[in-house]
């Protein structure tokens, strides 16, 4: 019987094992086709190669750039905007949406700013947040804190507020008080939506800083894009958006991961 067992469990470690495979090659069979493509058709002269280098090309120039460290620097600018910035408004606003989800007296004084805040373009605001903070990294690590804190808000209010009515008054009747509903019932029943707003506002975040970085930096991701292009160093160029790429696939990667790790009970579509 041990030994049927241990045999069964390692058929199901090998199925499983050609199942990640398998979704692994059709995961990159398309991206490398479309690489493959590009740098035939660049290299043989079918697509103008200055306004499409080989990819071949915009990887080396991109080792190139890693090895004598300005790469790392500007994507070390990045990074500590974007995870400054991010980590306050992700606090502040998933505190803000446990709130508001949970307090009817809370959501009616908080909706109507954070709504408005929602469908405010955020780089219009730049100038008056340089106005007030300068012209510094403040203002676009504030910018940035507020994209998160916006989005996540609206997010998990939304997760609260889908709470099963029925599991908040069981742990009442059992004499839970407010903090245990909202840490033992409210957050681990809303923890896969609040995944999913945490996705959606860093990913924003992200672009918004990109963006702030080109009109109002000399350094970063988006101020190296916008410098390439102004002077038409198309590789250069390449180099950055593949730089915000692969930023923006570590985030993601990151937060599936620790999502899987702090909400196994997801079930995701196979």
């Amino acid at each position: 019987m041990a030994g049927e067992s241990r045999g069964r469990q390692r058929r199901q470690v090998t199925i499983a094992g050609r199942k990640n495979l398998v979704a692994g090659a059709q995961a990159l069979a398309v991206p490398v086709m479309f690489l493959t493509a590009w740098q035939v058709s660049s290299s043989q002269g079918w697509i103008n190669a200055f306004f499409f280098p080989p990819p071949s090309v915009v990887a080396g120039a991109a080792w190139t750039m890693l090895i004598d460290g300005s790469l790392p620097r500007e994507i070390g600018a990045t990074l500590y905007r974007f995870t400054m910035g991010a980590a306050i408004g992700c606090i502040l606003g998933l505190a803000a949406g446990v709130a508001m989800g949970a307090s009817e007296l809370m959501r009616r004084a908080g909706q109507p700013l954070v709504a408005a805040f929602y469908t405010t373009p955020k780089v219009a605001l730049l100038p008056l947040v340089m106005l007030i903070l300068g012209i510094g990294d403040a203002s676009r690590i504030a910018l940035i804190a507020a994209v998160a804190f916006i989005i996540l808000a609206l997010q998990a209010q939304d997760a609260i507020r889908a709470v099963e009515p029925q599991y908040v008054e069981m742990a009442r009747n059992y004499g839970a008080g407010r903090w245990a509903v909202i840490s033992r019932v409210y957050l681990p029943a809303s923890l896969p939506q609040i995944f999913t707003g945490l996705r959606i506002a860093l990913s924003r975040a992200l672009v918004t800083l990109i963006s702030l970085e080109m009109v109002s930096s000399t350094d970063g991701i988006g101020a190296m894009i916008w410098m390439s292009w102004e002077s038409l160093a198309t590789v250069r160029l390449y180099v950055g958006v593949l730089a915000a790429i692969v930023v923006g696939l570590a985030m993601h990667g990151s937060l599936v991961g620790l999502e899987a790790t702090m909400a196994p009970w997801r079930r995701r579509p196979k």
